[in-house]
Parts: structure tokens; C-alpha cells; sequence
């Protein structure tokens, strides 16, 4: 049975009929329905438009809105705005790149964080700050934003374990 971002994104592709603009509300179906657009997406939509996937892969990597990746459970979204830059920003953006051994965009290998920057996150009274998910995180240091991802690591290890347990 298909989800209803799948249909969504299904029911744009039969419904296209080469009117220009099309390709960016294509593109995004695939995105809510994939997370990301997938190889396969592109091929798809070249194949239903006529598009040739290079002009769909340069679409995609012009507009920072389409991801190429999966991005993971966690989305950390650091703050560099001005009152998080001047409150060390940088420092905090070092230290995540050395705890989850990626660069900004990047995701880790076991799927688990996507580490972003963002303009402002609208809470400077707390800078600097970091948003994971839908919760925000203030006054940071680098040991504390180390510490709160080692939380979350090992919570999420707790979680597979008692998984694995009671398979």
C-alpha cells in the first residue's frame, strides 16, 4: 500500500504534461516522500519528462532546498548568526565536526546525525545555541554539545540493545 507523499509524488509524475516549472514541485514530491531524492527518482522523472538527468542534477545541486543524502534521525542545526558567532559558534561547530566525523551537510555512517548550520535560530538570549530536532540547546560549550550527542549515542545504543534483545 502506498503512503500518501507516495501518491502524491506518483500522481504529479501521471499527471505531467510538459508545462514548464514543473521540475522543482517534482522534485520536492520526491523529496517529502524519499527524505531525499534518490538515483532512482531522477531516473524516473527524466524518464517521464524528458529531462535529461543531468539538468535534474543540476537543478537539485543548485537549490540547497534538495538533498542527494538521506539526512539522519537527528538533524543538529547550529547556530552562526551574529549573537551565536560572537558567543563561539566556530568553536562548537569544530568540536560537533570532530565528535561525528563529518562536515557541515554531512551525515554519519551509522545514519544517526546530519550536522547543518543555520542564519539564526531566533533564540540569541541562549547563544550559542543548537537545535536537534525540535529541541533547542543553549549557553552551549564545546564539552556540553559533545556530551548531550554521547547522550543521545548511548540512549540509542540502549534502544537497539533491547531491541536485539527481544527479537
Amino acid at each position: 500500500m502506498r503512503s500518501s507523499q507516495e501518491t502524491d509524488f506518483v500522481s504529479r509524475l501521471w499527471r505531467y504534461d510538459g508545462e514548464p516549472g514543473e521540475l522543482i514541485p517534482l522534485l520536492q514530491s520526491a523529496q517529502e516522500h524519499f527524505g531525499y531524492v534518490p538515483r532512482r527518482a531522477i531516473t524516473y522523472i527524466s524518464e517521464t519528462t524528458g529531462t535529461p538527468e543531468s539538468t535534474i542534477y543540476g537543478v537539485i545541486t543548485f537549490y540547497s532546498q534538495f538533498r542527494l543524502q538521506p539526512m539522519g534521525k537527528y538533524q543538529i542545526r547550529l547556530c552562526t548568526g551574529t549573537a551565536c558567532h560572537v558567543a563561539g559558534a566556530p568553536t562548537l561547530l569544530d568540536a560537533l565536526r570532530d565528535e561525528l566525523g563529518v562536515e557541515e551537510g554531512g551525515t554519519t555512517r551509522d545514519g544517526l546525525f546530519t550536522l547543518l548550520t543555520v542564519a539564526c535560530l531566533g533564540c540569541c538570549s541562549l547563544a550559542p545555541a543548537m537545535m536537534i530536532n525540535d529541541d533547542t540547546h543553549g549557553s552551549l560549550t564545546p564539552a556540553g554539545a559533545r556530551k548531550t550527542i554521547r547522550r543521545i549515542r548511548r540512549e540509542e545504543n540502549r534502544k537497539a540493545e533491547t531491541q536485539e534483545s527481544l527479537a
